[in-house]
């Protein structure tokens, strides 16, 4: 049976979101993740401050992780920033983020979507968490599922 990664997305496609991260970090200290899922049962946003926990994203040194979740078949995403990032942004942060991914979305543009909301992202962070010489990698930037 295909991976939920392989039904929602082509392995080249896969392999430009992630490549979508490698660069986005190249910008900022702060550490970007997609994770994919069915279904979800609740608010899509409570959902990924669980997973967040869950995927060990509340760790990081300065705490500027941020997850990009999507629940596949119930058409909900949601980003989830850490306390370090909240402590510092405005409330409407992700907002312009989620609504160029939303609009991809839309049309199925589902890669396009990420890999906007991904480039957003890393570049909203890189004002508050600039990319620094000592930085390193402390997240997994493949893609999660659970």
């Amino acid at each position: 049976m295909a991976s939920l990664v392989e039904e929602f997305l082509t392995a080249e496609e896969e392999q430009e979101i992630v490549e979508a991260i490698r660069q986005a970090e190249l910008k900022t200290s702060g550490e970007i993740r997609v994770h994919l899922e069915r279904d979800c049962e609740q608010e899509a946003l409570d959902r990924a401050k669980v997973l967040f926990h869950q995927l060990k994203m509340d760790n990081t040194k300065a705490e500027n992780g941020v997850l990009i979740y999507v629940a596949v078949d119930a058409k909900k995403f949601a980003i989830c920033g850490d306390r370090g990032i909240n402590k510092v942004v405005p409330t409407d942060f992700w907002q312009s983020t989620k609504d160029l991914m939303q609009a991809e979305f839309k049309n199925t543009h589902f890669k396009t979507g990420l890999v906007k909301g991904i480039e957003s992202a890393g570049e909203q962070l890189a004002h508050f968490f600039p990319w620094d010489d000592d930085d390193v990698n402390e997240l997994s930037d493949e893609i999660s599922t659970s």
